[in-house]
């Protein structure tokens, strides 16, 4: 499947909120925990590819494949 966004610009969009949340005292604690998965795929090679390989990172953090649907 083609990418529809990089990995790489979705880490750096989240790393820009996530600062500024910081700025203003906010927690989210949901984009933190997706940021550290899209991290993850980031520096297992997965920097081209699009968001929805997010399922590598849950195939490996569950140590099991999920059938290709598409």
């Amino acid at each position: 499947m083609e990418p529809g966004f990089f990995v790489e610009h979705f880490v750096k969009d989240m790393e820009i909120a996530l600062e500024e949340c910081k700025k203003m005292g906010l927690a989210l604690p949901g984009l933190a925990l997706v940021h550290q998965l899209y991290v993850s795929l980031k520096a297992n090679g997965g920097s081209k590819n699009g968001t929805q390989a997010l399922i590598k990172v849950l195939e490996q953090l569950n140590n099991a494949k999920i059938p290709n649907l598409f």
